[in-house]
């Protein structure tokens, strides 16, 4: 009976062991599914200031006028002949290249979008456009849409984005990021992309811009009276705030 009894303790030291063992390993399979989302070594994470997520950056953009010519005229409208000119005008302050002029082949307007063509040459090269720098190529419309005569020039711009990118769920999880509560991935992306958009130098987001010469004119003006000794200040006329008398 003895050696019956020592078999048995033995048996439930073992078993207790087993017990002990199984949970060590039960919690510590559960510390590493909990942390299943760590980064892999030498990845860097995420950035958490979004100018460093959504960086703006500085390529070659196009920048295109579309007109629509009628069928039946052969020549642009007032109106058109105004967004040329004011088209011509930019160019000449923000192009890195050549015009060109995408005329429409096949469409119901191809003629008179072909007699238009002469006149928009002729406004770009009156504002300063020179002739070798316009070039005019053919394409074929799609559908039965009224086909427009397009001029494009390329021009530095600034870009962002794009935005809308969910790439991990922000809502609970056990996600690391949702317990640290750090921004989501599409946080100021908008601002951003506005930023770029609304720029209108993108060479100011690079480096700032030379200053340009003082006016002498007035400086001048401003230093005699200092020497003199009479007060420098601007003073307006007398009657600059005054309400007219009309109806009086």
């Amino acid at each position: 009976m003895q050696i019956v009894r020592t078999v048995t303790a033995e048996s439930r030291g073992q078993a207790r062991l087993a017990i002990r063992a199984g949970l060590v390993t039960g919690f510590a399979l559960l510390v590493c599914a909990c942390n299943t989302d760590q980064q892999v070594a030498g990845v860097p994470d995420a950035p958490t200031d979004y100018r460093m997520r959504h960086p703006i950056t500085i390529r070659e953009a196009n920048r295109t006028l579309e007109l629509f010519i009628g069928s039946n005229r052969g020549a642009l409208s007032p109106t058109q002949r105004a967004e040329v000119l004011a088209f011509a005008q930019t160019w000449k302050r923000e192009a890195t290249g050549g015009v060109v002029i995408d005329l429409p082949v096949g469409s119901s307007n191809e003629r008179a979008a072909a007699e238009a063509v002469h006149e928009v040459s002729s406004i770009l090269a009156a504002t300063g456009v020179p002739p070798q720098g316009i070039a005019t190529r053919n394409y074929q419309p799609a559908g039965g849409a009224l086909a427009t005569l397009r001029i494009t020039y390329p021009k530095i711009a600034a870009q962002a984005g794009p935005c809308g990118l969910w790439p991990e769920n922000i809502g609970p999880s056990w996600n690391r990021d949702y317990f640290e509560n750090q921004p989501v991935w599409n946080l100021g992306c908008a601002s951003q992309r506005n930023l770029a958009a609304m720029v209108d130098n993108p060479a100011d987001l690079v480096q700032p811009r030379g200053e340009t010469a003082a006016y002498e004119m007035r400086r001048t003006t401003v230093g005699e009276r200092y020497r003199l000794g009479i007060s420098p200040a601007t003073t307006g006329t007398p009657d600059a705030g005054k309400i007219s008398d009309l109806g009086k």
